[in-house]
């Protein structure tokens, strides 16, 4: 009998988790409860969930968080120990379908009515994905039942033994980022018993498993996996996962790694090295849609692993970069030991969540940007890199209400060997159609510190609009193309992103809006596709995501994964990726020396 579970809509689920973020364990105990007023079901499909099924189902969880620590800190080891267990406790107890499961109110009332205090034990602060189910692949509770959902073999003796044959940021790369693989059981049942035979050994696990997935997306247009009996896709799987392991042998190329470093144009930084005479390795945290990480790439740094909390970005940087090694996690939740060889990079990179002022002298406001600003030092300084390289509001760099933000932050990379640079740059002036400052702050060791100087603008004409837009515009057929070109015969306002607390995709606040009216552009929203024949010779025409991705300079080719809104907050958060290559030539020149 599959049963159908309370669900908790996000009206009323998001008090409670900015609530609920703030409470002590203790407390979140006293809160739990097996109904909610608000909770509603669906009309079909199963019978509801009897509250006494819901309270044996807590008491279970209960118990093996008990067994981990609960109510008590916790480490990791314990941790990777209760997510296995609670993993197949929730799937074989919870007598759920995978329509139900596929549910984010589902999982929603989980976390915050039934099992608030161990949600909140497992993941203290957690973002809002970790509870409300907004990604359920982050989900506390959810991500561990598809989990179980994927692995499951019930003819075997243990159904889900095949959990511990995979960790959970290895497991991710074939269900969180690589759709393709990950939404079928069969096949993933085939990876994991064929990579349980591997012999791996003098081999790096991570790697040999990137490969092997690669080779299989390039599979997956041409095999219906779904088709193969299970003992041939084994054969299939196999002969596959040994051309990984033979690439990933001591003196072998594989075609990813050929391709991870690949020509960049000759530029040269002020100091005249060119910045392809040696390559530098980097972390790039809040990666977005890659701007930045583009932008060093040019200039001379190959990211090792990309870390973004947002599941479309990271399904954005797949697209663009599929040899790039990306985690998509939260960086509250990252580790320097979770990927090792990321200790001691060139670089620890990253465009961090823009910062409001003190809410009161002295005081800092606890926000989530604050709180990704605390992880980002934290982990620069645990990382222990030649530079630092982080960007925000100009206003964290010159502004007074964060004077006290900017002196903290020096003085926690100072305790890490690392002195300070703060400036404001105007993409505008790197050849970006766009006139958007940017607050940089640039940290190195003090053998690198004396070496390097910021960027000045490069002193060639800014393209307008006009110039950028316009054949993108007269593609569709519009007349009134030519016309507009003459008229947007400057650089652009800034993009603004907005917030994922704000509305849909539009081009800014009231005076943003104004400025792209004197260039002829409609910023009230973004379009679908250019203006075609049909639209009026003098009508002022919305942009589209690939055209404001061309003002922020994006290459015309780099693709963006999600909805509009979602898509255009990937373009409007980015860094232009030629100024991201400018700083970077000035760290890369220090580094060289």
């Amino acid at each position: 009998m599959s049963f159908l579970y309370p669900r908790l809509l996000a009206e009323q689920a998001r008090p409670l988790y900015e609530e609920y973020r703030q409470l002590p364990v203790g407390d979140l105990s006293h809160r739990v409860a097996v109904s909610h007023d608000s909770a509603v079901y669906v009309a079909t499909g199963g019978d509801r969930v009897p509250p006494a099924r819901l309270q044996d189902l807590r008491d279970g969880v209960l118990d093996l968080a008990k067994q981990a620590g609960f109510p008590d800190e916790s480490d990791r080891t314990r941790n990777a120990e209760f997510d296995l267990r609670l993993a197949a406790l929730l799937h074989s107890e919870m007598g759920m379908v995978p329509a139900e499961a596929a549910a984010r109110d589902v999982w929603a009332f989980l976390a915050l009515i039934l099992l608030p205090d161990v949600a909140f034990w497992r993941y203290p602060q957690p973002p809002k994905d970790r509870v409300l189910g907004t990604d359920l692949t982050r989900h506390v509770f959810g991500r561990l039942w598809w989990r179980a959902q994927l692995v499951r073999s019930p003819e075997d003796r243990e159904p889900y033994a095949a959990l511990e044959i995979l960790g959970e940021a290895a497991f991710d790369q074939i269900y969180a980022r690589r759709a393709a693989l990950g939404g079928s059981p069969h096949l993933v049942r085939a990876i994991l018993r064929t990579w349980r035979d591997l012999d791996l050994t003098g081999l790096n696990e991570r790697d040999t498993l990137r490969d092997f997935l690669k080779r299989l997306l390039r599979l997956a247009p041409f095999v219906l996996f779904d088709g193969i009996e299970a003992h041939a896709l084994d054969d299939e799987l196999r002969a596959v996962a040994q051309e990984s392991v033979e690439a990933q042998r001591p003196g072998r190329a594989t075609p990813e790694s050929s391709s991870a470093v690949r020509p960049q144009p000759h530029a040269e930084s002020s100091a005249g090295t060119r910045a392809d005479t040696r390559r530098f390795r980097s972390l790039e945290i809040c990666a977005g849609a890659g701007a930045q990480a583009l932008g060093l790439e040019r200039a001379g740094f190959d990211p090792a692993v990309l870390v973004d909390s947002k599941a479309d970005a990271c399904f954005t940087l797949d697209l663009n970069r599929p040899e790039w090694d990306i985690v998509c996690m939260d960086i509250l939740q990252f580790h320097p030991d979770m990927r090792p060889d990321v200790v001691g990079v060139d670089l620890v990179s990253g465009g961090l969540p823009r910062l409001k002022p003190l809410a009161t002298a002295g005081r800092a406001e606890d926000t989530e940007e604050r709180r990704v600003l605390r992880a980002a030092i934290a982990l620069a300084c645990q990382v222990r890199p030649k530079a630092v390289l982080f960007e925000n509001l100009p206003d964290l760099v010159e502004a007074e209400e964060f004077a006290a933000d900017r002196a903290w932050i020096e003085e926690e990379l100072r305790r890490a060997g690392l002195r300070s640079s703060w400036t404001v740059l105007n993409a505008a002036g790197f050849g970006v159609p766009q006139n958007r400052n940017s607050g940089f702050l640039v940290a190195l060791q003090d053998r690198y510190f004396t070496r390097f100087s910021w960027p000045e603008p490069d002193g060639a004409p800014t393209p307008t609009v006009g110039q950028v837009l316009g054949p993108s515009m007269a593609e569709g057929g519009w007349p009134g193309a030519t016309n507009w070109m003459r008229r947007a015969d400057r650089v652009a306002p800034a993009l603004v992103g907005g917030s994922d607390r704000r509305g849909g995709a539009d081009l800014g606040p009231t005076g943003s809006k104004k400025a792209w009216a004197a260039l002829g552009v409609n910023g009230n929203s973004l379009g679908d596709e250019p203006p075609g024949p049909d639209f009026p010779h003098d009508g002022e025409p919305k942009l589209t995501v690939e055209q404001a991705a061309l003002v922020q300079s994006f290459p015309p080719d780099w693709k963006f994964f999600g909805g509009k809104t979602s898509r255009y907050r990937q373009v409007g958060h980015a860094m232009p990726p030629p100024l991201a290559t400018a700083v970077g030539l000035a760290i890369a020149a220090a580094l060289r020396g």
